[in-house]
Parts: C-alpha cells; structure tokens; sequence
C-alpha cells in the first residue's frame, strides 16, 4: 500500500509539473494551483445542505434533456399518437427534436459563456427554472386539452417548447456551473454532476417499474385519436418536470442567502467601503478571461469532458435496438422488450450515478492528461454493443448479463467517473478570480459533446 501512495504521489507531481506551463507565468502557477486548498481550508466550510441544494439543481439542470433523451422511452408513444396520422412528423420528430435542442442549447451556452463580468449567475438559474415550469405546465396542459389540432401544429409547438427548454438548459447550465465554482468547493460540483446521474435513473426505472406492474396492451383510444393511458403518462411526466423546478426554485433561496453572506464577508475583509452592494463587490473580484486563456489552462480537461459525452450520446442509438437473447416466448416480463430496454436504460444511468457519487471518495483530478487519455479509450465500448442481440438478430456473446453489466454499466460508470472528475478539477487549475468563468466554460465544452455527440449519433442510427 505504502508503495502504491509512493507511485501515486509521484504521477501527480510529475503530470502538476507538465500542467504548469498553461498558465501565463510561474506566479499565476502557483496561484492556480493552490487554490484548491486555499478554498477548502479557508475560505467556504463544506456543508451537507448546500451539497444538497446543488444536487437538487443538478436534477433539475438534466430534466429537460432527460425529457428530450426520453422520448425514447416515456414520452416517445405520446408524441407518436399525436403524429400517427402525417408520415414525416412521425419519421421525423425524433431528429426535429434533437437538432433543435442541441442546437439551441449550444447556442446560448457560447453567448452566456462570453458574458462574464456584469453576468447574475443566481439570476440565469432562476430564470431557467420559472422557464421550466412555464413550458412543462403548458406541455402538460397540452395533454389534456386542443387534442384535435393538426399533426404539423403540434410538431410548431412541440419544437418551440423544445427550443424553450434548451435556452433554459444553457441558462442553468451556464449559472449553475459557474456558480457552483465560485464556492471553492470541488464538491458542490460533483454534486450537481450526481444530481444529473439521479434524473438519469429515475425515467426509466419508472418505466420498468410501470411495466411490470401493468403490463402493456392495446388500448382503446378515445374520440380525440389519442390513447387514455399514454395521455396520461405523459400528463404525469411533464407534470413532475413542474413540481421538480418549483423545488429547485424554493431550495435554491438559502443557497443564494448563504452566497450573498460569503460576499459581504469578502467586503468586510477588504475594506471594500466603495461598494455599495453584493454585486459590484462580487464583479470587482471577478476576473473576465477568454475561453482562449482558458482553454490553454484547462485544454485536458475540456477535451476529456468534450469527449466523455460525444462517446455517451451513442447508447440512446443503440439501447432501443437491443433486445433479450432470451426469446420473448421464453422469458418473463422483465425480459420483454417493453421492459427490457428501459431496464438498459436504467442499468447505463446506474453506473454514471455510481462513478459520479465515486468521486466523492476517490476523486482524480490531479492528472488531467490522464483523463483526457480515458475519455478517447472509451470509444472501445462502441463496438461492444454489436456483441449484443440487436434488433433480436442474435449476439456473439449470448448473455443479458454481458449486455447489461459489462456493456451498459461499465459504460455509464466510466461516464459518471470521468465527468466528475473533469468538472471538479477544472477549479484547481485556474486563479481564484477565473472559477466563475472556469465553471462556464467547461460547461459549455460538455453541451459542445453533447451537441456534437447527438449529430454524430446520427451515423450509427441505420445500424
């Protein structure tokens, strides 16, 4: 043991002294570099309720993509009831959706990430969340009532809600991250990293859970074209995206409390007699940097998270088309399709909880060379899926525990780790000035992945 924290101490000092260079000169260095310290020992005591709020948040940041990357799974059979009777909507909503969320969200991230210094991250938080609960209660209102509009209405509106929730995405993408940095506290960032691994599991263990309870059949549909019992699934799903942003708003009010007090004791400390509100003391000791300058002092670290999440888009492609090796005649309930691929949904999102919560105890965020080395070495799971029964062809390897353990939770669980560890480290290479922006820009390198991720997904759909 002793040998292996020798060899351990040793990569750090060694790939630290590679790191260095990034910075403009040895001072900034050092400061860089010590800053992880100075925020922990001195400056913002750790707490397990703000850990709390910010895991919160964390949920609802991933809410609305879980919705978009859901419609594989819940919301997909009420979209398609409401497309069934124009043949392009139906073919085509599924890649509308995406382009117009990815893009979108991409977009916002890359303006708010270059407004720096007059930016109210507590601000951009809260509008994100009062622009979830609008669209999420007007979806909801949308299940129940003008079920009789056209099939090319619908898909107007449903884009334009999409494209709602993605500039909120990259609202509380951006001020969230940021925010979260500017405590010191590596911590709160993983938190908020767990609180996206959570909104991952629940969707569908809800949905195995939903079936093995009640089993599918065909139901009746009412007058208005529409299935009662799909309506009302996606009436309950959107309704729960509502209540899950009103909590988020209500928790995120002593947070914002405990942030104010931190500044105020940052002007106390100054003598900063000048400054007349928690504002101006906050942007004075803001520094505004370039996504230039950071990219040279986080490149690792960016890449890795960059390419953490353009591998991850591929397993919404292939999850859908994987059945059971065991044939449906044979097998149980869990084993039929209508519980099976949610089940590989949820065993994915369980492994990227787990390797997101397993940085709280093993955290690695002393060698981002290595990480970045990591996040090119899981593209080896790609090829793992054609291992496994697709499209109910048949598998190489003819084992649900194959396809489910070592395929799909491995994979999630090298996900979880390795965006964690990014996101935390990114605090620890930069000045302490440079952590709100810091928290931005590497939250605009994981929206770039998924972006990116989801239009090259695209490749593998015919598949």
């Amino acid at each position: 043991m002793d040998r292996l924290k020798s060899f351990l101490q040793t990569g750090k000092v060694t790939d630290a002294q590679e790191y260095e260079p990034l910075n403009e000169n040895p001072e900034s260095s050092e400061g860089a570099s010590n800053s992880h310290h100075h925020a922990t020992a001195d400056d913002v005591p750790f707490s397990w309720v703000e850990y709390s709020i910010f895991t919160l948040l964390g949920v609802a940041m991933l809410w609305a993509w879980c919705d978009r990357l859901n419609m594989f799974l819940a919301a997909a059979p009420y979209f398609q009831n409401r497309f069934q009777e124009d043949d392009w909507a139906l073919q085509n909503f599924q890649p509308a959706i995406l382009s117009v969320s990815t893009l979108t969200n991409l977009g916002s991230m890359l303006v708010l990430t270059n407004i720096q210094y007059s930016a109210s991250y507590p601000f951009r938080i809260n509008l994100a969340l009062y622009i979830n609960v609008t669209v999420f209660a007007l979806l909801t209102i949308s299940t129940r009532a003008f079920l009789d509009i056209s099939a090319t209405t619908y898909l107007a509106y449903l884009l334009c809600m999409v494209a709602l929730t993605a500039w909120a995405a990259g609202l509380i993408q951006n001020g969230a991250l940021a925010f979260a940095a500017s405590f010191g506290r590596p911590e709160y960032m993983q938190a908020i990293m767990a609180g996206q691994g959570v909104a991952g599991v629940l969707p569908p263990l809800i949905q195995v859970i939903s079936v093995l309870v009640a089993p599918p059949q065909d139901s009746l549909q009412d007058t208005d074209g529409v299935s009662s019992e799909i309506g009302t699934a996606a009436f309950i799903y959107f309704l729960a995206a509502v209540i899950m942003s009103i909590l988020a708003i209500v928790a995120f009010i002593p947070l914002v409390q405990r942030h104010n007090h931190i500044v105020e004791n940052q002007m106390i400390e100054q003598m900063a007699a000048s400054m007349t509100s928690v504002e101006e003391a906050e942007r004075a000791s803001r520094k505004v940097v370039s996504m230039a300058m950071l990219f040279r002092k986080l490149h690792w670290l960016a890449g890795g998270v960059f390419m953490c999440f353009v591998a991850a888009m591929f397993f919404p492609v292939f999850t859908p088309k994987i059945l059971s090796v065991t044939p449906p005649e044979e097998g149980g309930s869990l084993l039929q399709p209508a519980a099976f691929i949610p089940l590989g949904f949820f065993f994915w999102n369980l492994g990227d909880l787990g390797g997101r919560y397993s940085t709280l105890l093993l955290p690695y965020t002393k060698r981002p060379a290595v990480l970045f080395a990591v996040s090119i070495a899981r593209l080896m799971f790609l090829p793992l899926y054609g291992l496994c029964n697709l499209h109910g062809r048949g598998a190489i390897i003819n084992s649900d525990i194959f396809y489910l353990v070592v395929v799909q939770f491995l994979f999630g669980l090298s996900n979880g780790w390795l965006a964690s560890n990014c996101m935390m480290g990114a605090g620890e290479w930069i000045d302490e000035g440079e952590r709100e922006a810091s928290g931005g820009f590497m939250g605009l390198c994981l929206v770039a992945g998924l972006a990116f991720g989801s239009l090259l997904s695209f490749t593998a759909a015919g598949i």
